[in-house]
């Protein structure tokens, strides 16, 4: 398809305007791509530029070289979707793709967005190169080189020794569980303001998650809480690193030191998040760490997670675990109970592309970050994501909370005013002790307050400075008018 379009907008250097104003017709992308002789590239016209040259009196029959136009920013087929997106400008939406023979094999176009959405993968050339050689070999199950690949990179990337890739962030937590020997009347504490699945993975073991609030700047799980919540059943503390902020580590391993519990770390919403200068996942003695690769997570597999730990015993019974319980030495001998928790070559693939822009989507999570609390900082009636000294938040997803004590400034208007202009939001997750199947009939303060007045704002990597200048617009906009 590209390449028929690029084929139907090309002409060449010595052509007439008139020639132009057809290519451009035929495309419908408002560009005409210029070769010369040898079908090297030599530059684009847009209709912009047409009609300026007419209007200075150029005619229709005028050669297209000799028409004045900007010069043209390219790229190669090795550039990454995270540089292409940072060469995107108010003047540049289309970069032409050149291969080493200086010829477009492709176009990068990045037009007016009409919506938001709060979050979208980044996927590039890279991740289909790696698929395609999965499909083209018939590597695509659990089999292949991409998944030990994608397990030595992500493990390497947060400093730990073994890594076991997953289906889900879920079963990475319910791995995690199972390979401790957590279960039946067991008790495992849990922060209440987190993703369901966190409470969900220790219930499947047989165990009960018991709920703690959260601190009201980090969000995440409050470490003077936790010891009150200790009982002769409790067996670990999963910490979550909420949104992209790290928990308080160091307290957290204070309290399992001197109870002797096992802390499994749910890092599933901060992938580079640093805690103390040391990437969140497995921090000095956390036993296990889990992540997901969900399609709107910070790097993708389109589902997928991974356990990180720096136990060699546990990482062997991890991957028996994740296989069916099948051993190591001898196939299709099973002496455990196992499970299907493999992720397949083909996510795997796509997650050895992912590793290659990280760093690059996390650089520019917290650009957005800064562009957002730079811009909504002299609105008093909203609250922005904290950034505590000892930690370097990611910003999964930028969320805020809304004063509604203010008069007729209500949470769910705003989130309507800004859906009627195509801006995406999204809930704060529902404290889990809320949650129907495990209503606990207890107060969590904290984590009840974030809820009711939090929400998401469009955090996509793909938004460019101006989206952002657009919502925070629209923002001060709904709160001026509500106060009058």
């Amino acid at each position: 398809m590209k390449n028929k379009l690029i084929k139907q907008i090309s002409i060449s250097r010595n052509d007439s305007i008139r020639k132009a104003l057809n290519a451009i017709d035929r495309g419908a992308i408002g560009i005409a791509l210029i070769n010369n002789s040898d079908h090297t590239f030599y530059g684009l016209v847009t209709d912009g530029d047409i009609r300026r040259a007419l209007l200075s009196g150029k005619g229709l029959n005028t050669p297209v070289d000799n028409i004045s136009r900007p010069s043209t920013v390219t790229a190669s087929i090795n550039t990454e979707s995270a540089r292409l997106l940072q060469m995107i400008s108010e003047k540049i939406r289309c970069i032409p793709i050149l291969d080493n023979n200086q010829q477009v094999v492709d176009l990068y176009i990045h037009d007016i967005r009409t919506h938001l959405p709060v979050m979208e993968p980044l996927i590039g050339t890279k991740e289909l190169i790696n698929v395609s050689e999965c499909i083209l070999t018939g590597w695509i199950s659990s089999a292949g080189k991409f998944v030990k690949q994608f397990e030595k990179q992500f493990s390497g990337y947060c400093n730990v020794k073994y890594a076991v890739a997953t289906s889900s962030g879920t079963t990475a937590l319910h791995l995690a569980l199972l390979c401790l020997e957590i279960g039946q009347n067991d008790e495992v504490i849990v922060p209440t303001l987190t993703f369901i699945a966190t409470a969900n993975a220790v219930t499947y073991t047989g165990a009960k998650p018991v709920f703690v609030d959260v601190e009201p700047d980090s969000w995440t799980i409050d470490p003077s809480k936790i010891e009150q919540a200790i009982t002769r059943k409790t067996k670990a503390i999963i910490p979550v690193h909420l949104y992209g902020h790290p928990a308080n580590m160091d307290r957290i391993h204070e309290i399992a030191n001197k109870y002797n519990l096992y802390v499994i770390e749910d890092a599933a919403q901060a992938h580079g998040a640093l805690y103390k200068n040391k990437r969140v996942g497995v921090i000095d003695s956390t036993t296990v760490g889990c992540f997901s690769f969900f399609g709107n997570k910070i790097i993708t597999t389109g589902e997928g997670g991974m356990l990180l730990t720096n136990r060699q015993d546990l990482y062997e019974k991890c991957c028996i675990l994740r296989d069916h319980g099948m051993t190591a030495n001898q196939r299709y001998y099973h002496n455990i109970l196992g499970y299907n928790y493999r992720m397949t070559n083909l996510q795997a693939a796509i997650g050895v592309a992912q590793m290659d822009k990280i760093d690059s989507i996390i650089a520019k999570k917290r650009h957005i970050a800064n562009l957002y609390t730079n811009q909504l900082k002299h609105i008093s009636e909203i609250t922005m994501p904290k950034n505590k000294s000892w930690a370097n938040n990611v910003y999964w997803l930028y969320s805020i909370l809304l004063d509604e004590t203010v008069s007729q400034i209500k949470k769910n208007d705003l989130i309507q005013f800004l859906k009627h202009y195509n801006i995406d939001t999204r809930p704060i997750f529902i404290p889990v002790h809320q949650q129907p199947i495990y209503d606990s009939k207890q107060r969590f303060p904290i984590a009840e307050h974030i809820a009711s007045s939090g929400f998401s704002l469009p955090s996509s990597v793909n938004l460019t400075d101006n989206d952002i200048n657009y919502i925070t617009a629209k923002i001060s906009e709904f709160i001026i008018e509500k106060k009058g």
